[in-house]
């Protein structure tokens, strides 16, 4: 396998199959997963598993959903280490915070995989959400929310090249995507999304809604309270907690979205004809 560095996409020698029968040799274009190590307060903090590019939004939101920062500027700098080698050359992002304090009391300094936001938790008790119940006055029509598929597909170029990758979109109420990330984890294509929104001064998210190309678990649901998104819409299927906490918080939960159908699982008022 030739892995490009910093690079969202590779190559690999594949062999096909077709009809049960073998086909042939082929080169086949994959999605990238790798370690990023993230530093704060000068050492070693945590490895983010993901699809590089956007790394620096994929730490902002990722600080910033956890609650370590409230603002752009809680960070002072972002440094990559032009001088290290080997899986470290290009996946090594240290951090310097504004305020040390704000780490006091984070318990989630470890590994996270690409498929879970919150695998590593300590306890039951510190995967509580905390975070504003949405007041926003959001609407979103029907027929805007029908056309999203078509949108958000149109928009992820990694996942047209590997089919192996998620997607998180910022939609304007009137159905304009207006920023679109992508991740092999849900959770760091959300992230990114959050991060780059950090840097354009447009957190709280209250007049935006979350369009996400996978199912809505915890974390997802968890990281769209701490932007203030009120609506998520996902072409998978919620779980059970993340209809929960949608309910709690006041956001509109809708799955399996299709051009001709959709589910409402939670706080509908804010889809309408």
């Amino acid at each position: 396998m030739d892995t490009l560095e910093n690079n969202a996409t590779t190559n690999s020698r594949v062999h096909t199959y077709a009809n049960g029968a073998p086909d042939h040799d082929r080169m086949d274009c994959i999605a990238v997963e790798a370690p990023l190590e993230l530093w704060l307060g000068g050492k070693p903090a945590t490895v983010l598993m993901r699809t590089p590019g956007h790394d620096e939004e994929l730490v902002q939101g990722f600080l910033f959903s956890e609650g370590i920062i409230t603002c752009k500027e809680d960070i002072v700098s972002t440094q990559r280490p032009q001088d290290l080698t080997g899986p470290q050359k290009g996946n090594v992002l240290k951090v310097l915070l504004r305020a040390l304090h704000s780490l006091q009391g984070v318990d989630r300094m470890f590994y996270s995989n690409a498929s879970c936001g919150v695998c590593g938790k300590k306890t039951i008790a510190s995967l509580e959400v905390r975070g504003p119940v949405s007041e926003s006055t959001l609407k979103v029509k029907r027929r805007v929310l029908a056309g999203l598929p078509r949108a958000l597909k149109e928009a992820q170029p990694t996942f047209a090249k590997t089919g192996g990758v998620h997607a998180s979109a910022l939609v304007s109420m009137e159905g304009e995507v207006v920023a679109v990330r992508e991740d092999v984890g849900r959770h760091n294509a959300l992230d990114k999304l959050i991060g780059w929104a950090l840097n354009a001064g447009k957190i709280p998210l209250s007049d935006y809604l979350l369009l996400v190309s996978g199912r809505v678990s915890y974390e997802i649901v968890q990281k769209a309270v701490s932007a203030s998104l009120p609506m998520i819409a996902a072409v998978g299927a919620p779980s059970s907690l993340a209809v929960e906490l949608a309910e709690r918080f006041n956001l509109t939960l809708v799955g399996f979205l299709r051009a001709d159908a959709l589910n409402v699982y939670a706080n509908g008022e804010r889809v309408v004809e």
